[in-house]
């Protein structure tokens, strides 16, 4: 019988061949902690009376759900953490360098091949680099500092095959809810998501980001992107600091379930309060008002993201009533789209601009919370009522252009009418 994607880069790591339901321990090649949990994994590790980390290379500390330490305990998780890293010499990737799933790659931290844990549940984002990528918690995250090793069942896997190309106005996000809205937030769970097929050469690595970042609202337990073209040149521009890995599924390897989807076909979707699998197509919800427009968090604060959101506002303001919050994944992409003229154009049209982080992803961060009653249209990933502080409110997902455009017209809107408004201008 072959073997799975996930079962290869495992068996790999393990040091002999491994299947679907086997309970191994594996070597780590990264971990990572972040400002957002409690108890502190430094906390544990001393509780578990543990001494050194297994290797402070491996291992990173990012400041990214509290950037601006909007309270005292924010900043004193901060504190803790800086006194910890400085006594095992571990590197702390400081406030305001951005969300961890994106710095991490960025600098050249996550390679392909290898086994990535991280106590941030949407730590499946970096299988969009060839990586083994899974979230934990702070108690198996401190296990793990001693040891460098991690306990996990390995899993069975959906092989996802997309097929076409996306048309205008229709994005990355897009086809994210509709795998949601095909696999449910259960269709997944301890599962691998193995994506394949032709249209992975129009995807870049942003685009495979937000896909694998939203893989775990299905309960996937890791999202694997091959290690193609698209993703060689990426890492070709970064200054990757180990030497990779590269896998390939055998022709005949068993998978649970094969979803296809075809790109040409898709439309603008969103997902409704308060489920990210609650999708339905935008239009279904057209004209519906909106108080709050947020752009950024893990799944999609990338320049790509931003830059389609500029795009659709340059020259125009947002409308009345309406509150715009965009925060940048990191520094890297502050930097370029002020370069570029991006954060120009946002904030011309009336956008907040947030510190890189994880702002606008949670009330956790102190920043564009709605209030009881108000409506928010969000790039983020998560719905939850009370996601954002007020249960009262409504959050509805969708991509950067379409909370863009929800931004400018005051309400969920198409943002195919303003690009096609926008061509016939030119």
């Amino acid at each position: 019988m072959g073997q799975t994607l996930a079962e290869k880069l495992l068996s790999a790591k393990v040091g002999r061949t491994v299947e679907a339901g086997e309970l191994v321990v594996c070597p780590v090649d990264v971990c990572m902690a972040h400002d957002g949990n409690r108890p502190l994994v430094t906390d544990v590790f001393v509780r578990l009376g543990a001494e050194r980390v297994f290797d402070p290379e491996r291992i990173k500390f990012v400041f990214d759900h509290a950037p601006s330490s909007h309270i005292p305990l924010a900043a004193q998780v901060q504190r803790d953490m800086c006194t910890f890293a400085r006594e095992q010499g571990i590197e702390v990737i400081e406030v305001g360098e951005g969300i961890c799933h994106q710095v991490l790659p960025e600098r050249g931290h996550v390679v392909p091949g290898d086994v990535v844990v991280g106590t941030d549940s949407h730590t499946t984002t970096l299988g969009a680099f060839h990586a083994f990528a899974t979230g934990v918690g702070s108690t198996d995250l401190a296990v793990v500092m001693k040891t460098g090793r991690i306990w996990l069942k390995v899993p069975s896997s959906v092989r996802v095959i997309l097929r076409g190309r996306l048309r205008a106005g229709v994005y990355a996000k897009d086809v994210a809810l509709a795998l949601l809205r095909a696999l449910t937030a259960n269709g997944a769970t301890y599962k691998a998501l193995e994506f394949d097929g032709p249209a992975l050469a129009h995807l870049g690595v942003g685009e495979r980001m937000t896909l694998a970042n939203l893989a775990m609202e299905m309960g996937a337990k890791a999202a694997l992107f091959p290690c193609d073209a698209v993703l060689t040149e990426w890492l070709r521009q970064r200054p990757t600091r180990r030497p990779w890995q590269v896998f390939t599924p055998d022709p005949d390897a068993r998978y649970d379930r094969v979803v296809e989807l075809d790109l040409d076909q898709l439309e603008p979707l969103v997902a409704a309060p308060h489920r990210p699998d609650n999708v339905h197509p935008l239009k279904a919800y057209a004209g519906l008002p909106v108080q709050v427009a947020i752009i950024g968090t893990c799944v999609n604060g990338r320049y790509e993201d931003l830059r389609e959101a500029a795009r659709i506002l340059r020259g125009r303001r947002v409308a009345k009533g309406v509150r715009l919050y965009v925060t940048p994944a990191s520094r890297e992409v502050y930097r370029r789209c002020l370069a570029e003229g991006v954060i120009a154009d946002l904030m011309e049209a009336g956008a907040v601009i947030g510190v890189p982080g994880c702002s606008g992803c949670t009330a956790a961060s102190g920043f564009g919370l709605p209030a009881p009653g108000e409506r928010v249209i969000s790039s983020g990933n998560r719905n939850f009522k009370g996601r954002l502080g007020t249960p009262e409110a409504e959050v509805f997902l969708a991509s950067p252009a379409a909370v863009a455009t929800a931004a400018l017209t005051g309400c969920i809107t198409d943002p195919r009418t303003v690009l096609r408004e926008e061509a016939m201008a030119r």
